[in-house]
């Protein structure tokens, strides 16, 4: 018997809420990379991870991918999905 399929959502500290789905992959936690490219611009990267430990693993290499490509800055977010 093939699994239920879920929507999943997202609820960042902003208000920003970002549904998934219909999936029926085990995915427990969505994060959001907000660049700061200079000028008022941004640029988003976002996904989801099947554990805490999967999405939070995202932030080490944050710091030089940002100096690598010249940002001013980023913020980086977790949190956990809701199955809707």
């Amino acid at each position: 018997m093939a699994k239920k399929k879920r929507i999943l959502t997202a609820t960042m500290a902003d208000g920003y809420v970002k549904t998934i789905g219909p999936t029926n992959a085990p995915f427990t936690h969505y994060w959001r990379i907000v660049a700061h490219l200079g000028g008022g611009k941004t640029e988003v990267f976002w996904g989801h991870a099947k554990s805490l430990k999967e999405a939070t693993g995202k932030k080490a290499a944050l710091a030089d991918a940002a100096k690598q490509r010249g940002w001013e800055g980023y913020d980086f977010e977790v949190v956990e999905l809701v199955e809707s």
